[in-house]
């Protein structure tokens, strides 16, 4: 397996990379073992300038409209004139929107400041060099529109962009009413007042917990969604304890909006000012967060047949949303303790559509020209034509298991679905993550987010 850093371009021009049209040649090559890279700390080295004629300009920009971001990155490192048109690229937005997605981990090996970034496309892995606080560090919550939510030590949350290195702060978790910072002496948060409460009913009393519980037991699942794409604002949806509530925040507010009160919300989406959200027990609620005031609206009641582990909803392709639920079975570690710890074992997906007025589920049983990816990410339905590195009528699925923390040392349950016969397949074997931190799929992206500068990119781009 070839591993592949994206922060050192080559220093020697190409001999006819940068002439000759799109062909790549060299280290950065994807027959190469050497390293491609991602360093967000430091500046770009600059390319060599070539002498010789180039391609015109627009030519240019339509090639390198057409790749992948880590061939755009390598194409960017060629020469001046490649790197210019790369650049202006992602300023205007014009770089291809449809990125396949890529599995993001972590490892020991590669240090505390470093993701990994598996290519379905190329088969291959890239390391991303990242910013403070250390990557290996945090709790991975969510990842959306090529964002990842995590949590650090202090409980505090954060959005990070792997690819630019860009992150800005979420508001802090002190906000939530379930949690009250507690001081030390110097005036630094030292532990949480928690109370399980969930706003009307206290569950549990009062007790002090560390930081690195909260990290672990309060934070679920956060999905990011565009609020308003046109101006590139955002909107985050948590999911957290007790008992999977939901609360919202806008980049750029200063605490977390709580939603009516509800329990095991497992999945949600966005659009248009609307949040579908469904729980547990096949629940499927609206909440529409256009005005001052959240209105609810019950789409879908407890439905007995839809009591799985993992719900999951989506805008589809082809207009409505999609109702996935996840079957398990859970396999016990051969362990000599009294209390074994369970392996989860995705055995199968089951697949409504739901009609224009969300009351009636329509089983389908297969996906035929679409591709589905389900875990901590924001659920995705994608169409095969698209994606030709993948395969349609398949499901490409990582762990979400809420009490993954709790089992550090087991397996995680990731791989490939055949949604024709529910034959399962491994990603990539020998496998290339930890069992902990579970991987997260991510859709590299290179908006560059309006509230914050520019301090930080691709190499190359």
């Amino acid at each position: 397996m070839a591993h592949t850093e994206i922060s050192s371009p080559p220093r020697s021009p190409p001999a006819a990379g940068c002439t000759g049209g799109a062909r790549r040649t060299g280290p950065f090559s994807p027959s190469s073992s050497r390293s491609a890279a991602v360093n967000t700390h430091r500046l770009p080295i600059e390319p060599t300038t070539v002498a010789s004629p180039e391609l015109p300009q627009d030519i240019l920009m339509r090639v390198f409209a057409t790749l992948e971001i880590p061939d755009l990155a390598r194409a960017g490192a060629v020469c001046a004139s490649w790197r210019s048109g790369c650049i202006t690229l992602r300023d205007l937005g014009k770089h291809r929107q449809h990125q396949t997605p890529c599995l993001l981990y972590t490892s020991e090996s590669a240090g505390d400041n470093v993701a990994c970034l598996y290519s379905l496309v190329e088969k291959r892995v890239y390391r991303l060099n990242l910013p403070e606080p250390p990557i290996r560090s945090r709790l991975i919550i969510g990842s959306s529109l090529g964002l990842l939510v995590t949590v650090d030590e202090t409980a505090q949350m954060h959005l990070l962009n792997p690819i630019t290195g860009e992150q800005t702060p979420l508001p802090s978790v002190t906000t939530f009413q379930e949690v009250k910072p507690v001081y030390d002496d110097s005036g630094a948060v030292h532990n949480y007042e928690y109370s399980m409460y969930a706003r009307y009913d206290v569950i549990f009393p009062t007790h002090i917990v560390t930081p690195g519980f909260l990290q672990h037991h309060f934070h679920q699942k956060a999905l990011v969604f565009y609020d308003d794409a046109s101006t590139g604002s955002y909107i985050v949806v948590l999911m957290h304890s007790p008992y999977g509530q939901l609360s919202f925040a806008r980049v750029g507010d200063d605490h977390w909006t709580s939603l009516p009160l509800y329990s095991a919300y497992c999945d949600c989406t966005y659009k248009d000012g609307l949040l579908y959200a469904v729980a547990q027990k096949g629940e499927i609620h609206a909440f529409d967060l256009r005005g001052t005031a959240v209105t609810k609206e019950i789409i879908r009641g407890i439905d007995r047949e839809l009591c799985f582990d993992g719900n999951y909803i989506v805008h589809a392709p082809w207009g409505g949303l999609l109702l996935v639920s996840r079957e398990k079975e859970y396999d016990s570690e051969e362990d000599p303790d009294p209390e074994p710890e369970l392996v989860p074992n995705t055995t199968g997906l089951i697949l409504h559509k739901i009609d224009a007025g969300g009351k009636r589920l329509v089983k389908i049983d297969c996906l035929p020209d679409h591709v589905l990816f389900l875990g901590l990410n924001n659920t995705l339905c994608l169409s095969a034509k698209e994606y030709p590195a993948l395969k349609g009528n398949h499901a490409y699925f990582t762990d979400d298991d809420e009490f993954n923390s709790s089992h550090k040392s087991c397996l995680r349950d990731i791989g490939v679905l055949d949604l024709g016969n529910n034959s399962k397949m491994v990603l990539v074997s020998p496998q290339l993550w930890p069992n902990w931190p579970a991987p997260v799929w991510i859709t590299p992206n290179l908006t560059m987010m309006k509230r914050t500068s520019n301090n930080s990119c691709l190499d190359g781009i």
